[in-house]
């Protein structure tokens, strides 16, 4: 029934097998990996035909996760699998971008690639899996995909560079990096780094290309038995005689436009280029698609080579020079911490705020529930390039972004030991014109330090370009969106004055060389260098005060055997107290108590009423305490907490006092020194040692004959919950 075919290779210490022919034989390419013991079910399908007037390729990516893959069932009312979560949203962004570059010019056919987790062994991850499974269905299907694509995942532990490390390898890892590309070249690379060299981030990306090449022979060995046959190439997107006609009607109007260094005047005169093209050739019998084409390539050829023959760019810049550059921060005077920061045409207005354990975000994943105390949210309204749209939640592009602005500030965080709270940015993009990710590494660093987020140190990003024709290149600083748009590479590099936090890397060609990789970075070194100095001159460090909107944390511990006395009965203590103060409490099992308010006199009061919980009052010392009760042979004052004693009529001046209500209340507040708690708990106090006045004890005070302290005195004090 089944004609399986099966390909297996050891891999990094682990077997992967790639399988076709049993499962989802109806697709238009199918094939089963397992990586340890983590499968992932890929497939790709394909419409036979091209969607009519579309101008770019129809490609979807859906990376799932199935919690019965890790014998989970879903939490929430459905009990079923709902929307992305933003990992998966991340993964299918990871495939999709070494993929795309991949497929035959002009091929319109929607496609659609879906890869599906199986099983997890909660120790190889299945995003590289699924990138192997993508490139290895698309290579049998037959479709005119110029792969096969390698990808895998590279660590650093003890300094040595460690293939696809596992879960448990993780926490050791200086480096998370995933690369993916051809047998020649490096297509994609997504990292995090705690501060590595270039060079050991060039390293990691060459080694992990030399990694996957065996992976790219499996796929190609597979394909040998098992590729269906090739879908007729693509046509030709037009004509050597319509780009001739097109280069006469546009091209001075475009080179024109293109010297303009203005984005919307450049926009507009780019624009009414084009409209005198398709009004010329509304008619032309290679139809709308191709006239589209072609002028979309006489535009690449203008900018290009304009480049590469001037040395000048778009704005008038050289290949090097860094866009001018304003940091502003406390633009928002009763945010937490707040920072706009400017880039020629891109700015990023990035907000901090901070909060309590309470606030931290609860992620429910595959490998199990697990909390995070610093999250990243960027935003692109459509008024940032002066368009309109419909606002629905954060798009695939606005999570990426983030999360890439996330992994460049994350390794300079500090511990939650040390800054116990928990920290939201949030990043409005209010004006772009390219790389507004970097605009918000950049700007969440000046807002963090604007909000008093002791970071290790300040960092900031840059994104690169190329331009590669034959044997000539450029590579780029700080490239413009039509340099993006243009140009044959993004290439994003994020760091500190010591090293690189964050690298990513699209190339939209077959890919690119160590050489011209390491002249990248060398670049983008210089180009972070410079953007810091201009955002030392807003702030260097964070700032020493928190501000007076944000909440003061204060941590103290207690025993843990008192945890149970500090929440009461059903939480009724806890909640008693936050009620009163105002203040968020979070304790944890080891018995940290964290107390959080913007009001100083409201924490203080919570830190004390928990220190009068877990503590014990000491014999010898002065307190406050109020009067509670009136008996016939003394008072009865609480002094410390719930806890009560007694102030015998004897204690309570010089001299004999007839009645006790002669010198108190009930709700009188008096001074008292603890005189002894002896072993059955019953608590002595005195007023007579103590000036009722100041509360300072007096000297020369004679303790009692042992006759004169008899009566009611060995009543034992109450306890109030």
């Amino acid at each position: 029934m089944f004609q399986v075919k099966r390909k297996e290779i050891e891999w990094g210490g682990r077997k992967l097998v790639l399988e076709t022919g049993k499962v989802a034989r109806q697709a238009t390419g199918s094939v089963m990996v397992t990586y340890g013991e983590t499968m992932v079910l890929c497939t790709v399908v394909a419409e036979r035909s091209p969607k009519p007037d579309l101008d770019f390729f129809p490609l979807t990516v859906n990376y799932q996760e199935k919690y019965f893959a890790a014998g989970k069932i879903p939490g929430g009312f459905f009990k079923r699998e709902g929307r992305p979560a933003d990992s998966e949203t991340l993964t299918s962004r990871l495939i999709d971008r070494p993929v795309r570059p991949l497929f035959a010019p002009g091929f319109k056919n929607e496609t659609q690639i879906i890869c599906t987790v199986l099983q997890h062994d909660l120790e190889n991850e299945p995003d590289v899996a699924a990138m192997v499974g993508a490139s290895a269905a698309l290579t049998i299907s037959g479709l005119p995909f110029m792969g096969p694509l390698g990808g895998c995942r590279v660590g650093m532990v003890d300094g040595e560079y460690v293939l696809n490390p596992t879960r448990q390898q993780m926490p050791d890892s200086r480096l998370d990096l995933v690369v993916a590309g051809t047998v020649d070249a490096v297509m994609m690379v997504e990292s995090e780094a705690d501060e590595l060299s270039e060079d050991e981030m060039l390293g990691a990306v060459m080694f992990g290309h030399k990694a996957y090449q065996e992976v790219i022979d499996a796929i190609i060995d597979l394909a040998e038995t098992a590729a269906k046959e090739p879908w007729a190439p693509p046509p030709p997107l037009y004509t050597d005689s319509l780009m001739e006609q097109i280069s006469g009607i546009a091209r001075d109007d475009l080179a024109a436009a293109y010297t303009i260094r203005e984005k919307t005047a450049r926009q507009d005169a780019v624009s009414a280029a084009k409209q005198k093209v398709k009004d010329a050739l509304a008619e032309h019998e290679e139809g709308r698609q191709a006239v589209g084409a072609a002028l979309k390539d006489l535009e690449k050829n203008i900018v290009r080579n304009g480049i590469l023959d001037t040395g000048k760019r778009i704005d008038g810049r050289d290949t090097r020079t860094v866009r001018p550059i304003e940091c502003e921060v406390g633009i928002l005077p009763r945010a937490h911490g707040s920072a706009l920061f400017t880039r020629g045409e891109t700015q990023a207005l990035v907000v901090t705020t901070l909060g309590t354990g309470q606030d931290e975000q609860i992620i429910d994943a595959l490998a199990g529930e697990s909390r995070e105390h610093f999250m990243l949210h960027y935003n692109f309204p459509p008024y940032s390039v002066g368009e309109t749209s419909f606002r629905l939640g954060p798009g695939r592009r606005e999570i990426g972004h983030g999360k890439l602005a996330w992994r460049a500030v994350h390794p300079l965080m500090p511990s939650k030991t040390e800054f116990p709270y928990t920290i939201r940015i949030v990043s409005e993009v209010t004006e772009s014109n390219g790389s507004s990710s970097m605009a918000t590494v950049c700007g969440t660093s000046l807002a963090m330090m604007d909000a008093g987020v002791p970071l290790r140190r300040p960092v900031s990003g840059i994104a690169m370009g190329l331009i590669l024709e034959g044997d000539r290149h450029a590579v780029l600083s700080d490239i413009l969106g039509d340099e993006d748009h243009l140009g044959d590479m993004d290439f994003k590099v994020a760091g500190t004055s010591k090293g690189v936090t964050s690298l990513q890397m699209d190339i939209k060609i077959a890919g690119i060389t160590e050489e011209i990789m390491k002249t990248a970075l060398g670049q983008a070194n210089e180009g972070r260098a410079h953007i810091l100095d201009c955002m030392s001159k807003a702030i260097s460090a964070g700032r020493e005060e928190l501000k007076e909107t944000a909440p003061r944390i204060s941590v103290i511990k207690v025993p843990t055997d008192k945890i149970r006395d500090v929440i009461g009965t059903g939480g009724k203590v806890i909640r008693e107290i936050t009620e009163v103060t105002g203040c968020k409490i979070d304790i944890d099992d080891d018995g940290t108590v964290k107390v959080a308010s913007s009001d100083g006199d409201a924490a203080q009061k919570a830190l004390d009423w928990i220190h009068s919980i877990v503590a014990e009052p000491e014999p010898g010392a002065v307190y406050k305490g109020k009067v509670v009760k009136i008996m016939d042979f003394g008072a009865f004052v609480n002094f410390f907490g719930s806890r009560d004693g007694l102030v015998h009529v004897s204690e309570m001046q010089e001299g004999r006092t007839e009645k006790v209500t002669d010198v108190v209340n009930e709700g009188d507040e008096v001074y008292v020194k603890l005189l002894e708690v002896d072993d059955r708990g019953k608590v002595r106090l005195s007023m007579r040692y103590v000036d009722q006045e100041t509360g300072i004890e007096k000297e020369g005070v004679e303790p009692l004959p042992q006759r004169e302290r008899s009566g009611g005195g060995d009543r034992r004090p109450r306890r109030r919950d």
